[in-house]
């Protein structure tokens, strides 16, 4: 059965990416390791230069796909940062540890995010911002 949950997450990000206007999957690999373990890497780039990272190790606990490691990161084409959320345990004030957020002038406490909410924050950055 936990294949088929790996196999339902990856189809569920394809139908994602398929709905993603001006974006281009640079790289993408889903592989499933083991019954419970499987790993994403993903490169979104958004108008030719900004880029979305995606980096997820994966495991099935109690038949739902958990993130023990993650990195979703999100730069403009200076690769400077406007975005990422990760797990690393290094800020462990935060009330969210180990997951926050990295802005480009300070780390926020907040749990980790769906996929399609990042991917979705990455449009959305679009939509406020002089991008073009």
């Amino acid at each position: 059965m936990s294949r088929d949950n790996f196999t339902d997450y990856f189809n569920r990000i394809d139908r994602l990416l398929e709905s993603c206007s001006d974006a281009h999957v640079e790289n993408y690999s889903a592989t499933i390791l083991t019954g419970d373990r499987a790993n994403l890497k993903l490169r979104l780039r958004f108008y030719f230069k900004y880029l979305l990272s995606v980096s997820e190790a994966l495991i099935v606990v109690d038949e739902k796909i958990t993130a023990i490691d993650y990195r979703y990161h999100f730069q403009d084409e200076q690769n400077n940062l406007i975005f990422r959320y990760d797990n690393t345990p290094h800020f462990p004030d935060l009330s969210s540890f180990p997951h926050h957020k990295h802005l480009c002038d300070r780390v926020v406490a907040c749990e980790q995010p769906d996929i399609s909410q990042v991917i979705q924050g990455a449009m959305s950055f679009f939509e406020t911002e002089q991008y073009l």
